[in-house]
């Protein structure tokens, strides 16, 4: 491929596996390329999806500013050097809150153990670092997974004021309408598409259904130019006929007949020679036109009907209280009734008790104070699936959940989700996010009992753009109850969810009150 990046915000898509974080890593030099060459001019700076601090790790270090640090108080408190008064950077303090203020961490103390920090805040403590360091290329890695929607929305204002370049690899739609253009990487190689996100799928899809057109009609000329050959075969067949027969009547000289047969002989390797060119170029032009589809499978989710009815309760929680053994309230009281296939969306900053509120939900936790009421069957999915375990196969998870189901049904359920054949012998551990999240689906609502309520924790975290399209579409066809956690606002828009329930972190583990806000 041959890509060029200058001082333009990229976003690079494309499904999972198909080298998106490669190319970064390619960019930044840590991975070789086979062939070709890459060049570089400027500095490059790297915010990878995850970075596990190291033991004793201060903020100041993963800031990248601890020597300097180090250098400007010793000046400070009278014990600098004459090195240390050269090599003092009197605009470190200065540049540093700045770049805190940026990613909402003001007044942060930089001794602190970064592994303190939860994970959004180390994240925006690496945004951050790569703004003191201001390098002329930022390459960010997924940078909004497992922020909240504050986190995300200052990732999105510090892309939208960096002046230098960016490439980011996101399938969060909302920052890559910020984007300037789109490069998306597929087994085809990279395709460029100038402008926003949205811009992109528009474009994509009018070439998708270009190169659909382009290959229905290159496979219809080679069925033509088939059938041609096949009707230039029978009628020569009817020609060499009739010249047999005239040869037999006996009415004509042996040399005439010779001149004939010659005749017929010559015509037909030329009209053969004539057909053949025909099929290799209408086969040439399917081939070409079949290279510019991509040939995978879409993914395909089909929910099969829940049951549930109308006026049925789903979930009935009464001063619903959660608090630690140490009586630190982390959720609660709260009320929140849902009859029927209402969809309800919770949402909250990173701490607020949203997944205890769904743990609460399923009976994972049993409330301190409160009641709970869950009378229908209900399945929850994390990010991880965990319900699907390590090692165990599809077939043997589907039956661990579906007790009642016999080899065979399992099987033939799983199938239905477009795990066939031998795909059910598969081990939990080897699927992508996308297929555990299908399988997940698959043993929750593919048994003779389904869940007539669905909970989902941020469920779209490690799907690429595609699976999660395929969620959507699914999800909207689901005819059950749902509760949905998701800083994802395109995913929870496209869900049509009929309530909001915002949880304030603070009231969360204080008072405890929720908003139910109909939507």
């Amino acid at each position: 491929m041959n890509l060029a990046f200058h001082g333009e915000r990229t976003g690079v898509v494309g499904r999972n596996g198909v080298g998106k974080s490669t190319l970064l890593r390619v960019l930044v030099g840590e991975q070789p390329v086979s062939e070709g060459t890459v060049w570089r001019s400027g500095s490059v700076g790297v915010l990878a999806q995850r970075v596990e601090p190291s033991s004793g790790e201060t903020v100041a270090c993963t800031l990248g500013i601890a020597d300097g640090w180090v250098v400007v108080a010793r000046v400070l408190a009278g014990e600098g050097t004459a090195d240390d008064l050269t090599e003092a950077d009197w605009g470190l303090e200065a540049r540093t809150e700045a770049a805190l203020e940026q990613v909402g961490l003001a007044g942060l103390d930089l001794s602190r153990a970064t592994a303190d920090l939860s994970g959004g805040e180390q994240t925006r403590v690496r945004l951050a670092a790569l703004l003191i360091a201001a390098p002329d290329l930022l390459l960010l890695d997924e940078p909004t997974n497992h922020l909240d929607a504050e986190g995300r929305a200052i990732v999105a204002e510090v892309l939208g004021r960096w002046t230098g370049g960016a490439v980011v690899v996101s399938h969060d739609r909302e920052l890559l309408r910020r984007m300037d253009r789109i490069v998306e990487l597929s087994s085809l190689g990279a395709s460029i598409f100038g402008g926003s996100y949205d811009l992109y799928v528009e474009r994509k899809t009018a070439e998708r259904a270009a190169a659909e057109r382009d290959l229905a009609s290159a496979g219809r000329e080679v069925e033509r130019v088939q059938r041609e050959g096949v009707r230039a075969v029978e009628k020569k067949a009817r020609r060499d006929r009739a010249g047999r027969a005239f040869a037999a009547s006996g009415s004509a000289p042996r040399i005439v007949l010779g001149m004939m047969a010659e005749r017929a002989e010559t015509s037909g390797a030329r009209e053969g020679r004539l057909a053949e060119r025909r099929l290799e170029g209408a086969e040439a032009a399917l081939s070409e036109a079949r290279a510019r589809v991509e040939r995978v499978r879409e993914l395909s989710i089909p929910l099969p009907p829940s049951g549930l009815a109308a006026g049925r309760t789903v979930l009935r929680m009464d001063r619903a209280v959660w608090a630690t053994a140490q009586g630190r309230r982390i959720v609660g009281p709260l009320d929140l009734s849902i009859t029927g296939p209402r969809r309800v969306a919770i949402t909250g900053r990173n701490g607020a008790g949203k997944t205890t509120v769904l743990r609460l939900a399923v009976g994972l936790l049993e409330p301190t104070s409160g009641s709970v009421e869950r009378p229908v069957r209900v399945a929850m999915l994390d990010q991880d699936v965990g319900l699907l375990r390590v090692g165990e196969t599809l077939v043997e998870a589907f039956r661990r959940l579906n007790p009642e189901a016999e080899e065979q049904d399992a099987r033939a359920a799983l199938a239905r989700f477009l795990f066939r054949n031998v795909a059910g012998d598969k081990r939990v551990e080897v699927l992508s996010g996308g297929e555990r999240l299908r399988a997940g689906l698959a043993c929750a609502l593919g048994g003779d009992r389904p869940a007539q309520l669905l909970v989902l924790d941020e469920p779209t975290n490690h799907l690429d753009l595609d699976a999660i399209a395929a969620v959507e579409a699914a999800l909207r066809a689901y005819d059950g109850a749902l509760i949905v956690v998701s800083h994802d606002a395109a995913f929870l828009e496209a869900l049509r969810m009929d309530e909001v329930v915002g949880l304030d972190g603070a009231e969360a583990r204080g008072r405890g009150t929720a908003v139910i806000d109909p939507s």
